[in-house]
């Protein structure tokens, strides 16, 4: 992706999604977490907002971030990474030259519509859990919520029996197992967890039912 109004486009969705970005910074092993806080309409120029704590090193860095199905990558450099004055976790930063799609996930997700609930609710070691779908997938399901309600919940775990709620009158339970977690700051509801889990152990009328959810939604989106 090398024009101007396709990368500002993009940025512009993970900034109105408040989606994680990660960065890897050729300077450090570590990984620092921020998002789009907003982009510029006018200028290739849009505001990086680290999460609380973060800190940029100075030179060339990696920023890396899902966009809808696929993986968006780009590079950028500054000998600082000045903050705006009076407020230290913003970063301006002009528009990169291009940006890579890469990895696009072997199946298509589907967000949740608007104002409609999706959740995922078990228990897990005797403590119960009901978190927000944001997405899913004949693969699996995306979760979200606020650090205290996502306690335990780490990359590898094991979710047996999740009641899945994925619209008024469809339910589904099925076990999941726990391939993504990491944190970012939500413009509207400050910082949350995002879960990314696989579908384990679905039978085949399980795949079947699922897919033909997945296509009513998607019919339904298509005419809304």
């Amino acid at each position: 992706m090398h024009d101007e109004q396709d990368i500002g486009d993009a940025l512009a969705m993970l900034a109105e999604t408040g989606d994680p970005v990660s960065i890897y910074p050729n300077s450090s092993t570590s990984v620092v977490m921020a998002r789009i806080r907003s982009v510029d309409p006018d200028h290739p120029h849009f505001v990086l907002e680290l999460n609380e704590g973060e800190t940029l090193p100075p030179g060339e860095a990696v920023f890396v971030a899902w966009l809808r199905s696929a993986k968006m990558q780009f590079k950028l450099s500054s000998p600082d990474w000045a903050p705006l004055a009076g407020q230290p976790t913003l970063i301006p930063a002009t528009f990169p030259e291009k940006c890579q799609i890469l990895n696009r996930r072997a199946a298509q997700r589907l967000e949740t519509p608007l104002g409609v609930y999706f959740l995922a609710s078990f228990v897990l070691n005797g403590r119960p859990y009901e978190l927000q779908l944001y997405d899913f997938s004949a693969g699996g399901v995306g979760m979200r919520a606020a650090p205290r309600d996502a306690v335990g919940l780490h990359v590898g775990r094991k979710l047996q029996r999740v009641r899945l709620e994925l619209g008024p009158d469809a339910v589904m339970i099925a076990d999941l197992e726990i391939r993504l977690s990491r944190t970012f700051r939500s413009f509207l509801l400050g910082e949350q967890v995002q879960i990314g889990c696989q579908f384990i152990n679905l039978s085949p009328m399980m795949q079947e039912e699922l897919a033909r959810l997945l296509q009513k939604l998607s019919a339904e989106k298509n005419r809304s």
